[in-house]
């Protein structure tokens, strides 16, 4: 049964650093982009980033580049999302999805399998 499972959210001051994770289970996620999305409430559901399947492309939203890094452990079917600099405007549920395929895209349609999600609070 294909699984992800994200941990590592929390609370975290402005400016503070957080990292999450995704673990894949049930598939060989080396097969498939992994991206990391995000949901505010009240707002529609969001790519922020991804990492290619085959080899560790990236893509970011302009709204996080130069602020996250993604990043994969291809051995241990494990995702990461480095977020620094954090603002008040990064509150959200974060979501890891996989999309069968080598195509880098934040479009959530596009993606296959979704995590649970995991709370990202940004607040002083």
């Amino acid at each position: 049964q294909l699984q992800l499972v994200e941990s590592g959210g929390g609370l975290v001051q402005p400016g503070g650093s957080l990292s999450l994770s995704c673990v894949a289970s049930g598939f060989t996620s080396n097969s498939y982009v992994i991206g990391w999305f995000r949901q505010a409430p009240g707002k529609e559901r969001e790519g922020v980033s991804c990492i290619g399947a085959y080899e560790s492309v990236t893509a970011y939203a302009e709204s996080v580049k130069d602020r996250f890094t993604i990043s994969r452990d291809y051995a241990k079917n494990m995702v990461y999302l480095q977020m620094n600099s954090l603002e008040f405007e990064d509150t959200a549920v974060y979501y890891c999805a996989a999309a069968a395929g080598g195509v880098l895209s934040l479009r959530p349609e596009r993606y296959d399998y979704w995590g649970q999600g995991i709370q990202v609070t940004v607040s002083s």
